[in-house]
C-alpha cells in the first residue's frame, strides 16, 4: 500500500511562495509574459509536484550540514531555476509521509544558510 504524501509549506517558504505569487499575479495583469518570477514559480510548482510523487527526490544533505536554524533530522535540497534552492524535511507515520517545505532562497542567501564563502 502506498502511503498518502502531503506537501506543506512553513514560514519563510510560505512567505516567498506567497510574495512570489502575487508577483507574478499583478505581472499576469500587466500581460507580461516568462518573466523570471514566472519561471521560477513554475519551477517550485514542478518541484512540488516531483515531490508529491517521490518524497525522496531532492538530494539528501548530510546530517552534519544541516544548519540549527531549521532543528530537523533530514534535510533535502532541490534545484530550481535561476539558481534558486528549495530545502524541505521529510516526516511520515504509517499513514501518511508528510513533507514540510522549509526554504525557498536565491542563491546567495543559500550560500548563507550553509556557510558557503565566495572564492
Amino acid at each position: 500500500m502506498n502511503k498518502a504524501v502531503r506537501i506543506i509549506l512553513l514560514d519563510e517558504a510560505r512567505d516567498a511562495f506567497e510574495k512570489l505569487n502575487f508577483i507574478v499575479g499583478k505581472q499576469v495583469e500587466q500581460k507580461r509574459e516568462n518573466t523570471s518570477e514566472m519561471q521560477l514559480l513554475n519551477s517550485i510548482n514542478q518541484k512540488i509536484s516531483l515531490i508529491k510523487s517521490n518524497p525522496f527526490y531532492g538530494d539528501n544533505l548530510k546530517k552534519e550540514l544541516i544548519p540549527n536554524k531549521y532543528k530537523v533530522q533530514n534535510l533535502w535540497r532541490v534545484e530550481l531555476s535561476q539558481f534558486w534552492r528549495m530545502l524541505y524535511t521529510i516526516k511520515g507515520d504509517q499513514i501518511e509521509v508528510i513533507c514540510f517545505i522549509l526554504d525557498i532562497v536565491d542563491h546567495p542567501s543559500y550560500d548563507k544558510i550553509f556557510g558557503y564563502k565566495k572564492k
